[in-house]
């Protein structure tokens, strides 16, 4: 197996940040891809015919493997396996760095329940996992840790045994390890609240049949905190879920998604562009790859 420096990983990852994608989707290229391919060793092994989308299958294919995946490498494969796989989004959704508290849940999925998915990749440390998943146990039903196998014995040390635990392998499929135990009924309504943009905090109070008084803005984070504070966690749960699924609905992004080489979806789905620049990103995938080195 080929050898890849830390300096040429670190590239190709960045390959995948949301600076690239978004310069793509405002200009119908990128400067900053051009250079992050600099940096690796990809054109060396380029044929006449290969596409800028064929390129990030080609990155993609290198951080994959086992030793090398980041963080996203695990997002795409709960995108794929799970969300398109178990699920379809039609009937499910995701949110990505999800505000928890303090924390930030790396993924949720939104289907019957919400799971949050914490990811602990190879590069990622254990130290603050504990505090993670207690802030995800006042908002989501049900918590996982999906990580590489080295981590695996240290995490069953370090989390409830409520808390799911899975491991991507050396082929790259997810394994579960023990399964999560899930449970509405622990939440903590208020910090739901905090966790909530303004919209959906209203819609969720009407839903459940609670009036939302006028008042001035600036009193109005104060009344409608106090509100969600009284009200039943397993209900409420219930509702976020049905709330959420509505106002971060990802069906209308399937035919922009089928536009895209796989390595891609999980940062169409992650990453938001405007519906008018679509075009353009798609247009910048199918350019040859002997046009896009020339990008400035």
């Amino acid at each position: 197996m080929k050898t890849h420096s830390s300096a040429q990983l670190s590239a190709l990852t960045q390959l995948f940040s949301a600076a690239v994608f978004r310069e793509m989707a405002k200009k119908g290229q990128s400067g900053l891809f051009r250079r992050l391919l600099g940096q690796t060793d990809l054109i060396k092994h380029a044929d006449q015919c290969m596409t800028v989308g064929d390129t990030f299958d080609s990155a993609f294919d290198i951080l994959k493997i086992a030793g090398h995946r980041d963080e996203y490498v695990y997002r795409t494969a709960i995108t794929h396996k799970i969300l398109m796989g178990t699920h379809s989004l039609r009937t499910a959704s995701m949110l990505n760095e999800f505000r928890v508290g303090r924390c930030k849940a790396d993924l949720v999925i939104l289907n019957g329940t919400a799971t949050v998915y914490e990811i602990k990749s190879e590069r990622d440390s254990l130290a603050r996992l504990f505090n993670q998943i207690e802030n995800y146990k006042r908002v989501f039903a049900t918590v996982n840790v999906i990580a590489s196998e080295g981590h695996i014995e240290g995490i069953l040390g370090a989390i409830p045994d409520d808390v799911g635990v899975m491991y991507l392998s050396k082929r790259y499929r997810i394994t579960s390890v023990r399964q999560a135990v899930d449970c509405p009924a622990r939440i903590c309504p208020v910090t739901v609240f905090e966790s909530l943009r303004m919209d959906e905090g209203i819609r969720i109070l009407q839903a459940m049949g609670v009036a939302v008084p006028e008042v001035p803005n600036t009193q109005k984070h104060t009344v409608m905190r106090d509100l969600f504070a009284n009200l039943d966690p397993t209900i409420l749960h219930a509702e976020m879920v049905r709330t959420l699924k509505r106002t971060r609905n990802l069906a209308p992004l399937r035919g922009f998604l089928d536009c895209l080489p796989r390595s891609l979806q999980a940062a169409a789905l992650s990453i938001s562009v405007h519906r008018s620049e679509r075009s353009r990103l798609i247009d910048a995938i199918s350019t040859p790859l002997h046009v896009a080195i020339t990008w400035g």
